[in-house]
């Protein structure tokens, strides 16, 4: 999460992903995840409870979807916030695996009960009581099987903690950017493409729309069967409501993945989002960060580099991650290509809805059903021999394409912190 600031743009180099059991997370590690803030002038199974706007802070945290702890407690369930129960640390403070009793939410001696992760924010982090609040608010109202779940929170003095499920593959950022025994197969690519789409399409399409603002591959947790869960909502704004067509805004957002209209007038709208959700796209078609210091010239943008191949099936291939080895299917790779283009055009409006993106991507999983049951087929009636689809045989990343980036004269006034 970020905070405001009087003057120029200043980046935060904390990485915002928690609740991961893989790798812990260094603020050192990473170059593409940093928050940057900037003052810019004001021009069923899923719920959404009535989202009134303002709440007061006693409305927000005596929701009955969530559980206030005291302090001790949470120190019991992390063993006393032990060095061995550290998940990951970033500028907001640290994440450590903890245990609690299912049934009663008490806290459990390691090893039995449920498993979560505490978020221990660092007195003077850059993730303030606003954004605690923000946090509880949303999340404490908002369910969904692709946002992840808000279990409590410790309010006590000045420590300010949040409970949240345990995500036992930790971030997508983890698994796309670090190096580790098996690079994400295409097929798991596009699933959690699709997740963390269906996720924002649920808020932008809830009676009270709510905004992301933060959307990055570090703030997209996975699930033991890579199921990806949105997290971190401390910079979530509600919707624009009657005719307004934006909210006017402080700019806060991460470097490389905020829109460059929002960058640089400080209106938001749910296709700020889109955009954002461009960037990532085109992190999983190509296996590179949205920032990286450690190349050279255009190369440090992903959108400006990759921009001038997402429209030519004959060149793709040379945006797309060589981890992957040719294992994906050329025509789905440029589909996802196509559609992330769209969703990173310079045109706001010009961008698709969510819930477009996402009945697109769902169609990129058919032909890997369809041939899985074709397949079956032709164990059966194995006389009459096929030809082999190169889908049937090869997965690959899951791609798409950015079309824009942020103005020039921004990136020039973000500072490392």
């Amino acid at each position: 999460m970020g905070n405001c600031l009087d003057s120029s743009a200043k980046v935060d180099a904390s990485q915002s992903s928690l609740i991961n059991g893989t790798s812990k997370i260094s603020s050192k590690t990473s170059n593409s995840s940093a928050r940057s803030t900037l003052t810019v002038p004001s021009c069923n199974e899923n719920s959404t409870e009535s989202l009134p706007t303002p709440r007061s802070e006693g409305e927000i945290l005596s929701s009955p979807n969530v559980k206030s702890f005291l302090f001790n407690e949470l120190k019991n369930a992390t063993r006393n916030f032990r060095p061995d129960s550290l998940l990951g640390e970033g500028g907001f403070g640290y994440v450590f695996k903890g245990w609690i009793d299912e049934h009663t939410l008490a806290a459990a001696k390691p090893g039995s009960g449920m498993v979560v992760a505490v978020k221990k924010l660092k007195p003077e982090g850059f993730q303030g009581h606003k954004e605690w609040l923000t946090e509880v608010n949303y999340l404490g109202q908002l369910h969904h099987p692709n946002l992840v779940k808000l279990i409590g929170y410790c309010i006590e003095g000045d420590n300010r903690l949040l409970v949240y499920e345990f995500m036992p593959k930790g971030s997508l950022e983890n698994h796309l950017f670090r190096r580790g025994p098996q690079p994400l197969p295409w097929a798991t690519r596009i699933k959690v493409a699709i997740g963390a789409a269906r996720g924002l399409s649920f808020l932008h399409d809830a009676e009270a729309q709510v905004i992301y603002r933060d959307f990055k591959a570090s703030n997209i947790l996975l699930d033991a069967d890579f199921n990806a869960k949105l997290s971190d909502f401390g910079l979530a704004k509600a919707g624009p409501t009657g005719d307004r067509t934006h909210v006017s805004t402080q700019v806060m957002g991460t470097h490389g993945y905020a829109a460059p209209e929002y960058v640089a007038t400080g209106r938001l709208t749910a296709k700020s989002d889109v955009y954002s959700f461009g960037v990532v796209l085109l992190e999983l078609l190509s296996g590179r960060r949205a920032v990286d210091k450690s190349k050279v010239g255009v190369e440090q943008n992903l959108v400006d580099w990759a921009k001038p191949y997402l429209g030519d099936k004959r060149k793709l291939f040379r945006i797309m991650d060589t981890k992957l080895e040719g294992q994906y299917p050329q025509k789905g790779a440029y589909t996802a290509a196509t559609l992330a283009l769209q969703c990173l055009s310079t045109e706001a409006k010009v961008r698709p809805r969510m819930s477009e993106v996402l009945t697109d991507l769902e169609q990129l999983q058919v032909p890997q059903n369809a041939a899985k049951h074709s397949q079956s087929e032709r164990q059966t009636f194995s006389q009459s021999p096929l030809r082999k689809s190169p889908m049937r045989h090869h997965r690959s990343p899951m791609n798409l394409t950015p079309s824009a980036s942020p103005l020039p004269s921004i990136q020039q006034s973000l500072r490392a912190r």
